[in-house]
């Protein structure tokens, strides 16, 4: 897809209503400091749409970007090791699960996991949870550039066998900073929005 304009159209907080919209939506989940803000970035060719931060919970909101008028990426809150309240994480639990039974358009979910490390009881939890929402998972496996291409190959047999995916799963090897894995991202979700 050709980027031509990109825009932060919703920020849906807690206590927001989530917007009807039209056109077709892709989901990003992952675990808080995953590299979702950089991925969103990435894929869009902009440098600061969504806010990055070193800080883990940066993102609090379910961010809806309309792309050319034909699709939403929808930034969804990191799980895990923010520094926030049990309460609020569930709070954002509630959100993020409220926004996977309404939505209408939602084609796709995306799970981030980064590829240097085997995912944890959260990411098994998430992956278990976006399936039983009735989306199979696209795993994106970030901060690629962090490894040796040699390790490339077993680490997501660790990712595919911790999580325990369904036999046809996606596994993307992907870097916001070298940009590799940005076009294998992008061929499936043109697939996927023109479903």
């Amino acid at each position: 897809m050709v980027i031509k304009n990109v825009n932060l159209e919703t920020v849906c907080g807690i206590t927001s209503k989530l917007p009807e919209n039209d056109k077709p939506e892709i989901a990003f989940a992952g675990k808080s400091n995953v590299g979702k803000s950089s991925l969103i970035n990435a894929l869009l060719n902009r440098k600061a749409l969504a806010r990055t931060s070193s800080q883990p919970g940066k993102t609090q909101t379910i961010n809806f970007y309309n792309i050319n008028d034909e699709m939403y990426c929808v930034d969804l809150p990191g799980y895990g090791f923010a520094k926030v309240s049990k309460e609020t994480q569930e709070k954002w639990g509630k959100m993020i699960e409220k926004y996977l039974h309404k939505s209408e358009m939602l084609k796709a979910v995306f799970l981030l996991i980064d590829i240097r490390h085997e995912p944890g009881a959260n990411d098994r939890n998430m992956y278990q949870w976006i399936l039983a929402n009735g989306y199979e998972p696209i795993i994106i496996a970030t901060k690629l550039d962090k490894i040796n291409r040699s390790q490339i190959q077993k680490n997501v047999k660790i990712i595919k066998k911790a999580l325990d995916v369904t036999p046809n799963t996606v596994v993307i090897p992907f870097s916001a900073t070298t940009k590799q894995g940005r076009d294998e991202v992008w061929n499936l979700i043109d697939e996927l929005i023109s479903k």
